[in-house]
């Protein structure tokens, strides 16, 4: 295994960098295949978020406009 694996043999994944780049949901679906047990949250890059850290959770930094915003 190269030093950029996110698991050693026989360990829960914990980071999924070959995400970047992918959408929420294909990202969702990923993390949820890997790690049922987790809980998946899209925020938008910058959100203060409090420094505790909860065990059961994934955040996905998001950035990017993929659609013209508009009234209406």
């Amino acid at each position: 295994m190269s030093s950029s694996d996110s698991k050693s043999c026989g360990a829960l994944k914990t980071e999924w960098p070959e995400l970047v780049g992918q959408t929420i949901e294909a990202a969702t679906k990923k993390i949820n295949a890997d790690r049922p047990d987790l809980k998946v949250e899209p925020l938008p890059v910058g959100t203060i978020i409090p420094t505790v850290v909860v065990p059961d959770r994934v955040i996905l930094w998001v950035d990017t406009v993929v659609k013209v915003p508009r009234i209406g």
